[in-house]
């Protein structure tokens, strides 16, 4: 039997979060497959606990929840509430789909323990500026797509 080509190989999915571009990226080895615009935090980046900056380098998903919940559903402590919420609102609402984040690095290792997320959101109009408290927002249907297309243990890169 001879080994598969480069080409059949399955190549390694990676997630890149551009900050200055305000999008995410799915790579397939060294090719963009697929990109989302995002919202990250309007509060800039950061480490901290309690400053609702979003983290940069490197992390991997360590929990992925919500599958099957219809678009819009709001999570309160990672569990459906069984409500879909409207959009627009000041709540920073966690919807549809929630990617729990764990730092890989050592200056990020607090990222699970700070809750920050790839999540939907109930202020989709403003997707593509720095709005969040720390998370990476996407739009609803966006958000759906990207967690059918990641598993657990997929990376994640966040640059400035």
């Amino acid at each position: 039997m001879s080994k598969p080509s480069h080409h059949q190989r399955h190549l390694q999915r990676n997630l890149l979060v551009d900050v200055a571009r305000q999008d995410l990226e799915m790579m397939e080895g060294e090719v963009v497959t697929a990109t989302w615009p995002v919202s990250t935090s309007r509060f800039g980046l950061g480490f901290e606990e309690g400053s609702f900056r979003t983290p940069t380098g490197r992390f991997r998903i360590a929990e992925k929840i919500g599958d099957g919940a219809p678009a819009g559903m709001i999570f309160r402590s990672r569990i459906a509430t069984g409500k879909v919420a409207d959009q627009g609102g000041e709540e920073d609402l966690v919807l549809t789909r929630i990617l729990w984040l764990e730092g890989l690095d050592p200056h990020n290792a607090n990222t699970r323990q700070r809750y920050i997320y790839i999540h939907g959101t109930n202020q989709e109009h403003l997707i593509g500026t720095p709005a969040s408290h720390g998370c990476i927002r996407l739009r609803n249907n966006d958000m759906i797509d990207l967690f059918d297309r990641v598993n657990e243990g997929t990376h994640v890169e966040i640059k400035s």
